[in-house]
Formats: C-alpha cells, sequence, structure tokens
C-alpha cells in the first residue's frame, strides 16, 4: 500500500466515525427529551444533585421494590 492509498483510507475512516458519533449523541439527545418530555426521568432534579449531596438529604430515587418486581 501507497502512503495515499493508507492516508485516504485514514481519511474515510474519520469521516465515517465522525458521522456515528453525531447520529450517536444526537439519537441520546433525543432520548433525554423524549424522557423529559413523557415525564418519566426529572433530569433537572440529577443536576441539582451536586448541590444536595449531604448525608442527611432525601435521595433522589426510591430503590424499594415494588410489588412486581418481588413475584
Amino acid at each position: 500500500m501507497s502512503m495515499e492509498t493508507i492516508r485516504e483510507i485514514q481519511a474515510y475512516a474519520y469521516v465515517v466515525a465522525t458521522v456515528f458519533l453525531v447520529i450517536v449523541m444526537y439519537s441520546y439527545l433525543y432520548h433525554l427529551y423524549r424522557a423529559e418530555k413523557k415525564g418519566t426521568r426529572n433530569y433537572e432534579k440529577y443536576g441539582d444533585l451536586a448541590l444536595h449531596d449531604r448525608i442527611d438529604d432525601a435521595p433522589l430515587e426510591d430503590r424499594t421494590p415494588s410489588n412486581k418486581e418481588k413475584e
């Protein structure tokens, strides 16, 4: 393989990796947006976690298993 061929392969790989990462980023942002809109998660609570991290602060989520998970 000549040096030009290797550089061409690197250029194509760079473009493919960049497009792939952009698609992954936008799909993750869309997932966050949908979860916030549907009300399944409130990400503002998680953003505020750094300010309220004392041992006596209330937990963000209840971690006790529900009746469906026990069965």
